[in-house]
């Protein structure tokens, strides 16, 4: 995430820095909840009843104490990773701002949303808006007041009553597929009524049409929000629309801004809007909102997919539930409390939106070359945050889309030359390495087939060995402008020296360790497509991490070309967090700072000082650390105050940016006992489980996984550890161990044990 003030509109933007068909997903999702339910502690017998989307608080995350340093989310209704999401509208969204704030009073629309993340834009995206009396377009003017004790928010379907004056309350719910949203107003009686479909803000050109015959208003709108960012211009990116509705229009319009053209059913403009009533007496109107990136023609083809005409609001939205209940009821707790489980499955939740789908009945549009493709395509690629801890929560919930996710990313390379860094419909240059090299060495080593592996080691070498243009030109700042695709900025030194030069490339320092933690994921691939000697190279490269150590102050420090030392040079962040970000050799990183036992009191004394910095995403693997340091128990006891410290079952419950999934997929995964130090090794550092009992159904797993850890609320401590009966006496476990199923046995403790130590706890150290 990129931290700072929030831009006003126009100024110079901060960085934040092929799927079942849908007739079928009812059948699918209910008959694998069923199969999947575990048995009622109390009953013995399958609970059918409960739903874990019930659980799920889609406010968390929607406001905080700044007004950009908070989780950034929006209570969106959509399927897991949907290519249009929908949300009710309190502000205009932009880089920095999204759609919707909890402390917001009223709602301008309904947005269909495209934007991925508080610190990126929007593209494409659609608003419509319901009235009463004469009609008002202007987003200030249309916006109706509303109470949050008056609105409800679900993952498949959001309502809402607002206030319409006179004491009249106009009703609004919304559900959505993948491509498609559903609005169903309830108006008040003896009023006019009318609904506002608004295609473009001030600046953008967008297109609208009525057509009284079809009950439809189509159009277009060409607006992407980061559109200054990246050296790809996407000239003709375009989000379609086609919104049909059920109720003929009395009159009609278009609109710029708030001045209305009565009778005009086409125009072509900025601030655009089309605006149709309806009959008197009317009180329920219904309207299929289809998005396509395509075309209009596409638009139809996906709501005649997803969302016909002979297919109720009702039975959409349970189609959109069942998607959520295949993914949430896969995971059962036991021992937790409401909070507790509001909090899991709403993370549960915002890990499986990203990245979102960018492709329609198999084709897709690639901004990185302006053409519409046959294939698989996926956008909403935070890599920096989400090579972390997201990726690997999708490869054991959401295994089924991992070789078409990175079979998007090789189309993203063959397009436009390069992987993904952030792609947001097409590259930002945000953020700083070149991740999909983790993700992709991480879904190899996990035994992920469903993609071109050796297009997969081309596309990383070419992101480990070559440059950007302009290396030595560029410094490659953060959002500069005018760039070309930024891949691994300062390539040429950090291949002449060992590190990227301060005083030649911005964030120099964080980039070294970057490119040496991705040095050892491209030889994971290279070994795996039989490039030893390659894998060999690059092995010996990722020790470059050591060039940056100065024993004099015990920290990792930029370096100069000419080898000097250099001040700053980190990528959100600090020297502290940066010194232990080596997640590929931490044997290699305690050697250096002076082995286990000054490694251990180094962390001590990182975490004693505050350092630990949860809101951002390079600390969030430190806690773990403790386990190679030889002390586990500190590990147990780091991931437990970090879970309390910065995840509640409030609006204000996540302390630091989603960020794509990245927060709640720590979450998840440190709630289950497990993280991902080093992603691409195909292993998990053990931390301390949350609950009781975690009864997991993994997509790919022959039987179920439990994790049992009776009295883990008040014990944090691991006291033995088992798999299937096997004593586990390392904190560490794989990936194929996860996948196996049976039960992973915690034994718990109110007190520091020696399990995994090779140092003394302090209970065992007094006893003596």
């Amino acid at each position: 995430m990129r931290n700072g003030r929030s831009p006003a509109p126009g100024s110079p933007r901060l960085r934040r820095r092929h799927p079942v068909p849908l007739a079928w997903a009812l059948v699918i999702a209910t008959a694998l909840v069923a199969a999947f339910t575990p048995p009622s502690a109390a009953t013995g017998r399958a609970d059918t009843e409960q739903s874990n989307v019930d659980l799920v608080n889609p406010f968390i995350g929607t406001s905080g104490r700044s007004d950009t340093e908070y989780g950034g989310m929006i209570p969106s209704t959509a399927p897991p990773f949907a290519m249009t999401r929908w949300s009710p509208m309190t502000r205009q969204n932009y880089v920095s701002r999204t759609p919707y704030h909890y402390d917001d009073t009223k709602i301008s629309g309904f947005i269909g949303t495209h934007q991925p993340a508080i610190w990126m834009g929007d593209s494409g995206y659609v608003v419509g808006m319901p009235g009463v009396g004469p009609v008002k377009t202007s987003p200030d003017d249309r916006a109706l007041p509303f109470s949050h004790a008056d609105e409800h928010a679900a993952p498949d379907r959001y309502s809402v009553r607002m206030q319409a004056g006179s004491g009249r309350t106009l009703k609004t719910e919304m559900t959505g597929t993948s491509r498609v949203g559903l609005l169903r107003t309830t108006y008040p009686e003896g009023v006019d009524t009318n609904f506002v479909l608004q295609a473009t803000r001030s600046g953008v050109t967008g297109n609208v049409h009525v057509d009284p015959a079809t009950r439809e208003i189509t159009g277009y709108n060409p607006d992407r929000q980061d559109s200054n960012l990246g050296p790809f211009k996407a000239s003709n990116f375009k989000g379609y629309f086609v919104a049909r509705f059920d109720t003929g229009f009395d009159s009609y319009g278009t609109a710029t801004g708030g001045t209305l053209h009565e009778g005009q059913g086409d125009r072509t403009d900025g601030d655009l809007s089309a605006y149709v009533r309806f009959p008197s007496g009317t009180r329920t109107v219904q309207v299929r909102i289809a998005t396509s990136f395509i075309s209009l023609q596409q638009a139809r083809a996906n709501l005649a997919a997803e969302a016909p005409d002979d297919r109720s609001f009702e039975q959409i939205a349970e189609t959109t539930r069942a998607q959520w209940n295949e993914k949430l009821n896969r995971v059962r707790l036991q021992g937790a409390t409401a909070d507790q489980q509001a909090i899991f499955y709403t993370s549960m939740y915002h890990a499986l939106q990203y990245p979102s789908e960018n492709s329609e009945q198999g084709r897709y549009y690639s901004a990185y070359d302006d053409e519409v493709h046959s294939g698989v395509s996926y956008t909403g690629y935070s890599l920096w945050d989400t090579f972390r801890a997201e990726n690997a929560f999708l490869t054991l919930f959401a295994p089924e889309r991992i070789d078409d996710m990175v079979t998007s990313m090789l189309h993203d390379y063959q397009e436009g030359g390069w992987l993904p860094m952030w792609k947001n419909i097409t590259e930002t240059n945000i953020m700083v390495g070149t991740n999909a090299d983790s993700v992709i060495a991480e879904d190899i080593a996990k035994g992920f087939t469903g993609f071109d592996r050796n297009l997969a080691y081309e596309a990383v070498r070419k992101d480990a060995m070559t440059p950007p243009d302009k290396d030595t030109e560029l410094a490659y700042f953060d959002r500069q402008q005018g760039t070309p695709v930024e891949a691994r900025a300062g390539l040429t030194y950090y291949e002449q020296n060992g590190w990227v030069a301060a005083d030649r490339t911005a964030e120099s320092a964080s980039r070294t360790l970057d490119y040496a933690y991705e040095d050892w994921a491209v030889a994971q691939v290279a070994k795996a497509v039989g490039k030893t000697d390659d894998a060999e190279m690059f092995l010996r490269r990722s020790a470059n991490y050591k060039k940056l150590y100065n024993p004099a102050t015990g920290f990792m420090q930029a370096r100069n070309l000419d080898g000097s030392w250099a001040i700053g040079g980190w990528t959100e962040g600090d020297r502290w967090v940066y010194t232990l970000d080596v997640l590929h050799d931490v044997p290699g990183l305690m050697d250096l700072m002076g082995g286990q036992e000054k490694f251990a009191a180094w962390l001590d004394d990182y975490f004693a000082g505050g350092h630990n910095n949860h809101t951002n995403e390079p600390s969030h693997h430190v806690a773990y650390l403790y386990d190679d340091a030889g002390q586990p128990w500190k590990t147990q006891e780091a991931v437990r105050r970090i879970a309390a410290a910065n995840y509640a079952n409030r609006t204000d419950g996540l302390s630091g940016n989603e960020d794509c999934g990245q927060m709640s997929a720590w979450y998840v995964l440190s709630s289950l006992g497990i993280y991902p130090v080093n992603p691409a090794s195909a292993t998990y550092a053990v931390g301390s489980p949350f609950f009781d009992r975690a009864w997991v159904q993994l997509p790919n797993a022959p039987r179920p996984l439990t994790i049992s850890a009776p009295g883990a609320a008040t014990n944090q401590y691991v006291k033995s550890l088992s798999l299937n009966g096997q004593g586990i006496n390392h904190p560490v476990l794989s990936h194929a161990d996860l996948l196996r199923g049976g039960t992973l046995r915690f034994a718990m403790s109110d007190t520091p044990q020696g399990w995994g130590a090779s140092s003394t706890p302090p209970q065992e150290a007094d006893a003596h």
